[in-house]
């Protein structure tokens, strides 16, 4: 039997942090088993923001190369840039076209990242979920993982989806697969070291308020030893009281991949003093394989471009055979 497909991926800015493999990465890595998984690297929703095109390039294949370091097996999953395929920007027009304006302007994170760029937003910060459902649609996927703050983004994804099938389809022969959210329970949204309320974030200009995938043993130590705690004695899980207690406990777990009720139990008595030495060591030993691997693919340079090749070339086949049908739907000649 073929595999059910989902497709995920990351923009290439900054550098990649715990919440990004706890949240995403290590998700994928345990799904990729059971589904045929295509990843990418969203350079072109990377520019929705100012960005630095000195780095554009090499933080793409830093983010390849974290895919690979993390467990990402290429018999298992297709890697590839999404610049490189040009369907997703000739489909994201012809969504463009059929999407009222209306439900772009309701997204909650435009609005939140607009009011932190004021006059200077730019009208791809307003249209990337539709750029962003042409990411999804082309590759037909039966399931998209989504932290919580992307549910809204996805059924933006399956609105255009419907629409499409509506407008230009059949009820017996719908053009477009419309696909369903794949949500993690646990560690789908990482929060910040520095205030257990808001999401870790590579935008974030505090660099204590994350620990980054690259971050050397001494780094580590610092940032946690200076992470936000309160002045509570025993630690414990979903107090809302206590978000930051809430947060570091949820990345010992997911990081020494012990259960909850095994963590909660460890941790009741405990002080702060000896905690944060618990998890700085299981942190820097849960990243040390992932931090040699990524080092000796970052050293490859020719392998690296050997698998985005092949990476756009499966996608491509995928991608060209989905827009064809949305573009024959539509009414377009095809190619003499």
């Amino acid at each position: 039997m073929t595999k059910p497909r989902i497709l995920s991926g990351i923009q290439p800015t900054g550098d990649l942090h715990l919440g990004n493999y706890l949240g995403a990465i290590r998700n994928w890595v345990e799904l990729q088993e059971t589904y045929q998984c295509f990843l990418f690297m969203a350079d072109l929703h990377a520019i929705t923001v100012p960005h630095d095109p000195t780095r554009l390039a090499e933080n793409t294949y830093q983010v390849a190369a974290t895919y690979i370091a993390s467990g990402i097996d290429l018999e298992n999953a297709t890697i590839f840039v999404q610049s490189h395929v040009k369907a997703h920007t000739e489909l994201a027009w012809m969504f463009n076209c059929i999407t009222p304006l209306n439900w772009l302007e309701r997204m909650i994170q435009f609005k939140e990242k607009a009011v932190k760029q004021g006059e200077n937003v730019s009208v791809g910060l307003l249209d990337y979920p539709v750029l962003q459902a042409a990411d999804i649609l082309l590759y037909e996927p039966d399931q998209v993982p989504v932290g919580e703050d992307q549910k809204q983004h996805l059924e933006l994804t399956r609105d255009i989806a419907g629409r499409v099938n509506h407008l230009f389809g059949k009820e017996d022969a719908p053009i477009l697969k419309v696909p369903q959210p794949l949500i993690r329970p646990d560690g789908a949204r990482v929060m910040s070291l520095a205030d257990g309320t808001r999401k870790m974030s590579k935008s974030d200009p505090a660099e204590l308020s994350r620990i980054n995938l690259t971050d050397s043993a001494d780094l580590i130590k610092k940032k946690i030893k200076k992470c936000k705690t309160d002045p509570a004695r025993g630690l414990e899980f979903d107090n809302p009281e206590r978000p930051e207690c809430h947060n570091l406990l949820t990345l010992y777990m997911l990081l020494s991949s012990k259960t909850k009720e095994a963590v909660a139990a460890e941790c009741r008595e405990m002080g702060w003093g000896q905690f944060k030495p618990l998890l700085t060591e299981t942190t820097i030993e849960a990243l040390r394989p992932i931090q040699t691997k990524y080092q000796e693919l970052m050293d490859d340079r020719a392998y690296l471009e050997s698998v985005l090749r092949d990476g756009r070339e499966k996608a491509e086949t995928v991608a060209n055979s989905t827009l064809a049908k949305v573009k024959a739907a539509l009414g377009y000649s095809t190619p003499l």
